[in-house]
């Protein structure tokens, strides 16, 4: 029979998640196969994947798995900055792939790359607002289950499905690539 130590129940400090979350949404989209399954959710169904990796985040590290309400909230809060800020930067860094001319060129390609640079600030800072306003409770378990992260992403997929209208089932595949990549370190 194992023994298992009861550990008090810490919040950590909003900085300390912000930092926390950042890291471990670099580490996770690095991993093969989540980028390009990320960028799936983001083009075919327009999930914020800043967003789709927070809560991620607080069911593989804090145990928590939100609800569709506290996922609609985070929605809410982070959507101004998204449509505002980060979708506009992304679509000129987008469009300098392609033109207009001089695009696409040498001189282009280092703008575009300063562009991605202030992008990647741009989704930091959505980051920093995720993790302010992140609802934070005791663990609701010990450890992850892959179908409840399944679960807890799927919702918030089908919060961003319902202005797209595409059917969920074609981007299973996507979700469960990014379930197998974050918790592959839990097992």
């Amino acid at each position: 029979m194992a023994i298992h130590e009861t550990v008090p129940f810490m919040t950590p400090s909003r900085p300390d998640l912000e930092a926390d979350s950042w890291a471990f949404a670099l580490e996770i989209y690095a991993r093969p196969g989540v980028a390009e399954a990320c960028l799936k959710l983001q083009n075919e169904a327009g999930v914020d994947v800043m967003m789709f990796l927070m809560v991620a985040y607080a069911a593989i590290r804090h145990r928590i798995f939100l609800n569709p309400s506290e996922i609609r909230t985070l929605d809410e809060t982070c959507g101004p900055w998204r449509e505002q800020i980060v979708r506009p930067i992304r679509a000129i860094r987008s469009g300098l792939k392609s033109g207009p001319l001089p695009a696409p060129n040498g001189e282009t390609e280092q703008f575009r790359s300063k562009i991605k640079a202030i992008e990647l600030a741009a989704e930091r800072l959505q980051n920093q607002l995720l993790a302010e306003c992140l609802p934070l409770r005791h663990p609701e378990r010990n450890a992850v289950d892959p179908e409840e992260l399944r679960s807890v992403l799927r919702s918030v997929v089908m919060l961003f499905l319902e202005t797209h209208g595409k059917p969920i089932a074609e981007l299973l595949p996507s979700i469960d690539e990014i379930v197998e990549a974050a918790t592959h370190e839990t097992r």
